[in-house]
Protein backbone atom coordinates (compact mmCIF):
# COMPACT_ATOMS: atom_id res chain seq x y z
CA UNK A 1 0.00 0.00 0.00
CA UNK A 2 1.47 3.33 -1.06
CA UNK A 3 1.69 6.21 1.38
CA UNK A 4 0.39 9.62 0.37
CA UNK A 5 1.17 13.17 1.39
CA UNK A 6 -1.65 15.39 0.15
CA UNK A 7 -1.22 19.09 0.79
CA UNK A 8 -3.29 22.10 -0.14
CA UNK A 9 -2.08 25.58 -1.00
CA UNK A 10 -4.65 28.38 -0.82
CA UNK A 11 -7.31 25.75 -0.15
CA UNK A 12 -8.44 23.16 2.39
CA UNK A 13 -8.06 19.51 1.48
CA UNK A 14 -11.37 17.91 2.44
CA UNK A 15 -11.53 14.21 3.36
CA UNK A 16 -13.58 13.56 0.20
CA UNK A 17 -10.97 15.27 -1.98
CA UNK A 18 -8.13 13.38 -0.25
CA UNK A 19 -9.97 10.07 -0.81
CA UNK A 20 -10.47 10.93 -4.49
CA UNK A 21 -6.77 11.78 -4.91
CA UNK A 22 -5.68 8.54 -3.22
CA UNK A 23 -8.11 6.46 -5.28
CA UNK A 24 -7.24 8.02 -8.65
CA UNK A 25 -3.49 8.56 -8.21
CA UNK A 26 -3.19 5.21 -6.43
CA UNK A 27 -4.01 3.53 -9.75
CA UNK A 28 -0.45 4.07 -10.95
CA UNK A 29 0.92 1.88 -8.14
CA UNK A 30 -0.47 -1.27 -9.77
CA UNK A 31 2.26 -1.07 -12.42
CA UNK A 32 5.13 -1.37 -9.92
CA UNK A 33 6.18 -3.66 -7.07
CA UNK A 34 7.73 -0.84 -5.04
CA UNK A 35 6.45 2.72 -4.80
CA UNK A 36 7.82 5.41 -2.50
CA UNK A 37 5.80 8.11 -0.79
CA UNK A 38 3.47 9.78 -3.28
CA UNK A 39 3.39 13.56 -2.92
CA UNK A 40 0.38 15.54 -4.15
CA UNK A 41 0.09 19.33 -3.99
CA UNK A 42 -3.32 20.86 -4.71
CA UNK A 43 -3.27 24.60 -5.38
CA UNK A 44 -5.89 27.18 -6.21
CA UNK A 45 -4.45 30.26 -7.89
CA UNK A 46 -6.38 32.90 -9.86
CA UNK A 47 -9.29 30.51 -10.36
CA UNK A 48 -7.04 27.74 -11.66
CA UNK A 49 -7.02 24.39 -9.86
CA UNK A 50 -3.49 22.98 -10.11
CA UNK A 51 -2.46 19.44 -9.22
CA UNK A 52 1.23 18.46 -8.93
CA UNK A 53 2.04 14.77 -8.34
CA UNK A 54 5.41 13.10 -7.72
CA UNK A 55 5.66 9.30 -7.57
CA UNK A 56 9.05 7.67 -6.87
CA UNK A 57 9.08 4.09 -8.14
CA UNK A 58 11.57 1.23 -8.23
CA UNK A 59 14.82 1.56 -10.11
CA UNK A 60 15.19 5.25 -9.35
CA UNK A 61 12.44 6.24 -11.79
CA UNK A 62 10.51 9.37 -10.82
CA UNK A 63 7.08 9.98 -12.29
CA UNK A 64 5.93 13.58 -12.19
CA UNK A 65 2.90 15.32 -13.57
CA UNK A 66 1.20 18.69 -13.31
CA UNK A 67 -2.17 19.81 -14.65
CA UNK A 68 -4.27 22.95 -14.26
CA UNK A 69 -7.94 23.42 -15.13
CA UNK A 70 -10.90 25.31 -13.71
CA UNK A 71 -11.99 22.22 -11.71
CA UNK A 72 -9.87 20.33 -9.17
CA UNK A 73 -11.39 16.91 -9.95
CA UNK A 74 -10.74 17.40 -13.69
CA UNK A 75 -7.14 18.40 -12.95
CA UNK A 76 -6.69 15.23 -10.87
CA UNK A 77 -8.08 13.05 -13.67
CA UNK A 78 -5.83 14.71 -16.27
CA UNK A 79 -2.68 14.36 -14.18
CA UNK A 80 -3.40 10.63 -13.69
CA UNK A 81 -3.73 10.26 -17.48
CA UNK A 82 -0.40 12.05 -17.90
CA UNK A 83 1.29 9.71 -15.37
CA UNK A 84 -0.17 6.65 -17.10
CA UNK A 85 1.22 7.89 -20.45
CA UNK A 86 4.66 8.23 -18.82
CA UNK A 87 4.40 4.67 -17.50
CA UNK A 88 3.31 3.35 -20.90
CA UNK A 89 6.18 5.17 -22.63
CA UNK A 90 8.68 3.82 -20.11
CA UNK A 91 7.37 0.26 -20.44
CA UNK A 92 7.33 0.44 -24.24
CA UNK A 93 11.02 1.36 -24.28
CA UNK A 94 11.82 -1.52 -21.94
CA UNK A 95 9.71 -3.89 -24.03
CA UNK A 96 11.51 -2.86 -27.22
CA UNK A 97 14.84 -3.51 -25.55
CA UNK A 98 13.84 -6.92 -24.20
CA UNK A 99 12.19 -7.82 -27.53
CA UNK A 100 9.58 -9.98 -25.94
CA UNK A 101 6.70 -10.09 -23.51
CA UNK A 102 6.56 -7.55 -20.72
CA UNK A 103 5.91 -8.16 -17.06
CA UNK A 104 5.67 -5.48 -14.40
CA UNK A 105 8.59 -7.02 -12.51
CA UNK A 106 10.85 -6.33 -15.51
CA UNK A 107 10.64 -2.66 -14.63
CA UNK A 108 12.73 -3.35 -11.53
CA UNK A 109 15.26 -5.34 -13.52
CA UNK A 110 15.32 -3.00 -16.49
CA UNK A 111 15.28 0.38 -14.79
CA UNK A 112 18.70 0.21 -13.17
CA UNK A 113 21.53 2.55 -14.16
CA UNK A 114 22.78 0.28 -16.93
CA UNK A 115 19.33 0.04 -18.49
CA UNK A 116 18.81 3.79 -18.31
CA UNK A 117 22.09 4.23 -20.19
CA UNK A 118 20.75 1.92 -22.91
CA UNK A 119 17.66 4.07 -23.41
CA UNK A 120 19.89 7.00 -24.37
CA UNK A 121 20.25 5.29 -27.75
CA UNK A 122 16.58 6.13 -28.37
CA UNK A 123 17.32 9.88 -28.24
CA UNK A 124 19.33 11.73 -30.83
CA UNK A 125 21.62 14.59 -29.82
CA UNK A 126 21.42 17.28 -32.51
CA UNK A 127 23.76 19.83 -30.93
CA UNK A 128 26.50 19.87 -28.31
CA UNK A 129 27.70 22.99 -26.53
CA UNK A 130 30.76 23.44 -24.34
CA UNK A 131 31.15 26.32 -21.94
CA UNK A 132 33.06 27.32 -18.84
CA UNK A 133 31.16 26.69 -15.61
CA UNK A 134 32.00 29.82 -13.62
CA UNK A 135 31.70 30.21 -9.85
CA UNK A 136 28.86 32.54 -8.85
CA UNK A 137 26.01 32.80 -6.36
CA UNK A 138 22.43 31.80 -7.15
CA UNK A 139 21.22 35.38 -7.70
CA UNK A 140 23.95 36.06 -10.25
CA UNK A 141 23.13 32.77 -12.02
CA UNK A 142 19.47 33.81 -12.32
CA UNK A 143 20.55 37.19 -13.69
CA UNK A 144 22.85 35.49 -16.25
CA UNK A 145 20.03 33.10 -17.27
CA UNK A 146 17.69 36.04 -17.84
CA UNK A 147 20.33 37.95 -19.81
CA UNK A 148 20.77 35.08 -22.28
CA UNK A 149 16.98 34.51 -22.30
CA UNK A 150 17.21 30.78 -21.48
CA UNK A 151 14.96 28.64 -19.27
CA UNK A 152 17.90 27.20 -17.31
CA UNK A 153 21.50 28.03 -16.47
CA UNK A 154 24.37 25.77 -15.32
CA UNK A 155 26.89 27.29 -12.90
CA UNK A 156 29.34 26.44 -10.11
CA UNK A 157 27.85 27.56 -6.78
CA UNK A 158 30.44 29.80 -5.12
CA UNK A 159 29.29 28.67 -1.65
CA UNK A 160 29.29 24.90 -2.16
CA UNK A 161 31.71 24.61 -5.13
CA UNK A 162 29.21 22.16 -6.69
CA UNK A 163 27.79 22.38 -10.20
CA UNK A 164 24.16 23.50 -9.91
CA UNK A 165 21.32 24.53 -12.20
CA UNK A 166 18.80 27.36 -11.86
CA UNK A 167 15.67 27.17 -13.98
CA UNK A 168 12.50 29.11 -14.71
CA UNK A 169 9.37 27.29 -13.54
CA UNK A 170 6.09 27.35 -15.45
CA UNK A 171 4.58 29.41 -12.62
CA UNK A 172 7.12 32.19 -13.32
CA UNK A 173 9.23 31.50 -10.22
CA UNK A 174 12.73 30.03 -10.17
CA UNK A 175 14.01 26.63 -9.12
CA UNK A 176 17.45 25.39 -8.09
CA UNK A 177 18.85 21.91 -8.72
CA UNK A 178 21.80 20.90 -6.56
CA UNK A 179 23.67 17.61 -6.36
CA UNK A 180 23.11 15.60 -3.21
CA UNK A 181 22.39 12.23 -1.75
Amino acid sequence: MATFTVRGKNMEVTPALKDYVEKRVGKVTKYFDQVGEITVLLTVSKGRHIVEVTVPVEGGVLLRGEEATMDMYTSIDLVVEKLERQIHKHKTKLQRRFRGGFKADMVAEGAGPAARADTAEDYSIVKTKRFAVKPMDVQEAIMQMNMVNHDFFVFRDSETEEVSVVYRRTDGNYGLIQPGA
